[in-house]
């Protein structure tokens, strides 16, 4: 059984969004009806049969979070706040989170900068101590650029200790193959764009099994979060990024340059790190104004263990340069 819970107006309207997002009207068979569980205080709690949807993650989605709740007039507030499954209906992380905290920087300027140059950046920051290094989410397989060339380059140049997630967005019917392709290139990580290229895109790069570990980048998802009124919680697609298989998983930052308030990530560091049988704790990912003078507070406020601090512009701004931003942040860390 799945089990989602909906901020949802009018009062008395569960029934209808119980009809609406499994038989769409009020006859048909039972096995497929979604139940009312409980209604009140502006909070709907509905049970769905799981053979619905299955392992089939674009129709959950397609029922669930942008389903006719958002669609229908009737409905003037519709919101998934919560939700449940069973154990096992999605991978989970394939590489759990290590128990402490990491530094990981991504390679600025987003654009521009050809092979060479990229692998100079990311030598740089993993020269600082950043355990992690990733392609911008704006970087994908431009002609100044292209994804082999920039992939072969900065394998060339980095320690196998260290991440490099190189980003294979792109067309849906290569996803897999360029993943596979970065990985025989030297990448030891890949990165998607998975609200982007649409959550599946996860699960896909997850059951192929490349061998190396998965950042799920969460660019796409505030159309769907920062509607207070329809839509989606940002715990809730934390968490089936987690269970679609990711094992870099994003949640904002304390007080950050992101729309995300501290309550909002605080649940998404739940939803990364409570017990799911079947599914792994994935590493919870800080960024978005993230540097030297607010990493250790950051980690603090967010528990200090599974963590990776992830660098942008601010590492870049260092009086230093990027290596040494990158290596001030990791000294605040050592001193928590």
């Amino acid at each position: 059984m799945i089990r989602a819970t909906f901020e949802l107006e009018p009062h008395g309207s569960a029934e209808a969004l119980a009809l609406e997002e499994s038989l769409g009207m009020p006859e048909g068979p039972d096995f497929v009806r979604g139940r009312v569980v409980e209604e009140g205080r502006g909070l709907a709690v509905l049970d769905f049969p799981a053979a619905n949807w299955g392992r089939n993650l674009p129709m959950l989605l397609s029922s669930l979070v942008a389903g006719e709740g958002v669609e229908d007039r009737s409905f003037i507030r519709c919101r998934l706040v919560g939700l449940d499954l069973p154990a096992g209906l999605f991978p989970g992380p394939a590489f759990p989170a290590p128990p402490d905290v990491g530094v990981g920087a991504i390679v600025k300027p987003s654009l521009g900068l050809r092979p060479a140059e990229v692998a100079a950046v990311a030598a740089a920051l993993a020269a600082g101590g950043a355990r992690l290094v990733k392609d911008d989410e704006l970087l994908g397989d431009p002609d100044w650029c292209p994804l082999e060339q920039r992939v072969e380059a900065v394998a060339s140049v980095l320690p196998r200790s260290v991440v490099y997630c190189a980003n294979v967005t792109g067309p849906v019917e290569g996803l897999v193959a360029r993943a596979r392709r970065v990985v025989e290139l030297g990448a030891t990580g890949v990165m998607v764009n998975a609200f982007c290229a649409g959550l599946d895109a996860v699960r896909a790069l997850r059951d192929a099994e490349l061998g190396v570990p998965l950042f799920a980048h969460r660019v796409g998802s505030g159309p769907w979060v920062r509607n207070d009124r329809f839509g989606v919680a940002g715990h809730v697609l934390t968490l089936l990024t987690r269970l679609a298989g990711a094992d870099y998983v994003q949640v904002g930052a304390f007080n950050g340059k992101l729309f995300d308030t501290d309550d909002d990530v605080r649940a998404q560091l739940d939803a990364v790190r409570r017990p799911v049988e079947g599914a792994a704790v994935p590493v919870a990912v800080l960024g978005g104004g993230i540097g030297p003078d607010n990493a250790r507070s950051q980690a603090a406020q967010a528990g200090g263990a599974g963590l990776l601090m992830l660098l942008g512009s601010a590492a870049y701004r260092h009086p230093g340069g990027v290596e040494a931003g990158v290596r001030a942040t990791c000294d605040a860390l050592a001193r928590a």
